[in-house]
């Protein structure tokens, strides 16, 4: 796939080699100023409402025994990005870690000795350069799918993902307007799922066409691609977006990830948050509220206590009625998925669970 090419960001990228040729011109360390990736390093923008990244740094160079590898590592996936802007393609990040990977001469020593090592050098220069991954040419595998009245252009193909049976449309990783275009929406609303397996229910049983509205999932997390599209429905076609997630500690993150951003790439959260999204549930009450006996809740781990605990004294979880619903989690001692509410009827989440939802606007902002 041949995409439009940065002249800007493939600038960056050349700076970068250019960094190490000045350092070591004048017998200087050369080093690479990373902004660090953690939630120490984030902030809550409540005028926005939105997670930015803060201002804390960390140097990477090259005559540090502990992180030279890391160093030479960054600089070869670098330098395959830059090969990636020049040829206007893009490619996968297996890929990446193929094309950088090889054994460094007279050792037996591999620049890379998983993808585990490579993925997170691409987080870094996003971050380092301000520059997307989708910006870099770098595409995820499929993991999203789409399902309603929404028609958009693909590599030149024009594709009615209401017209696509009960599979939809795979969404790419890569969703910007170069690629993607919406070409026609006329959806009320956009309804986010984390599971396929609900996702599955509500396109078998016609959910979007008798709402009319549009069905994204991510199949758990939602990816980057996923996140983005949903953004650009918002924004573009001022579309409503709810979140419907599990009753637990992970639920409540992927929403606040859907609207909030992600602590881990702050700095794209201009681009992908969606802070006007609600929380359609499964909220902690609606166990009782639609009569689901305890017997199919599950048991709160140590982990998930922790996390639920974690999450509470999140700055972007202190409104009253997400102090009340995570406690009350807690309280209860139990965690309901999603796939709970078949104990009630089969179709009970298409027929009843969310048609009441949307009837009396019940959600968490």
């Amino acid at each position: 796939m041949t995409i439009k090419v940065s002249k800007d960001v493939e600038k960056r990228l050349v700076g970068l080699a250019d960094l190490v040729q000045r350092a070591a011109d004048r017998g200087k360390d050369p080093s690479i100023e990373i902004p660090v990736r953690a939630l120490s390093n984030v902030k809550f923008n409540e005028k926005k409402r939105i997670i930015e990244m803060g201002s804390h740094t960390q140097d990477r160079t090259f005559f540090n025994v502990g992180m030279a590898k890391k160093f030479m590592q960054t600089m070869l996936v670098a330098d395959a990005l830059a090969e990636l802007q020049r040829a206007g393609l893009t490619t996968s990040l297996r890929e990446i870690y193929y094309r950088a990977k090889h054994t460094i001469r007279d050792s037996h020593e591999n620049t890379f000795d998983g993808q585990n090592e490579s993925d997170p050098l691409i987080e870094d220069l996003e971050v380092a350069l301000a520059a997307l991954r989708e910006e870099l040419h770098v595409r995820a595998e499929n993991a999203g799918t789409v399902i309603g009245p929404l028609t958009v252009v693909d590599d030149g193909d024009s594709v009615d993902c209401s017209r696509l049976g009960k599979g939809g449309y795979s969404v790419p990783s890569i969703v910007e307007p170069d690629y993607v275009r919406i070409k026609r929406c006329t959806a009320d609303f956009v309804l986010l799922v984390e599971k396929g397996t609900q996702w599955n229910r509500l396109a078998e049983d016609k959910f979007w066409k008798k709402y009319n509205c549009v069905l994204l999932t991510g199949n758990g997390q939602p990816p980057r691609g996923v996140r983005r599209l949903a953004r650009r429905l918002h924004d573009e076609k001022r579309l409503p977006v709810y979140v419907l997630v599990d009753n637990d500690p992970w639920g409540y993150y992927i929403y606040s990830v859907v609207k909030q951003g992600s602590i881990n790439l702050a700095f794209e959260s201009e681009r992908m948050a969606i802070p006007e999204a609600k929380f359609m549930g499964l909220s902690s009450a609606d166990p009782e509220r639609y009569g689901l006996p305890r017997n199919v809740g599950i048991k709160l781990t140590d982990k998930d206590i922790g996390r639920a605990k974690e999450i509470l004294h999140y700055p972007w979880f202190q409104k009253k009625e997400w102090q009340s619903e995570i406690k009350r989690m807690l309280s209860i001692g139990l965690k309901f998925e999603l796939d709970a509410l078949a104990n009630k009827d089969f179709q009970y989440l298409t027929k009843k669970y969310l048609p009441k939802k949307l009837q009396d606007k019940d959600w968490l902002d």
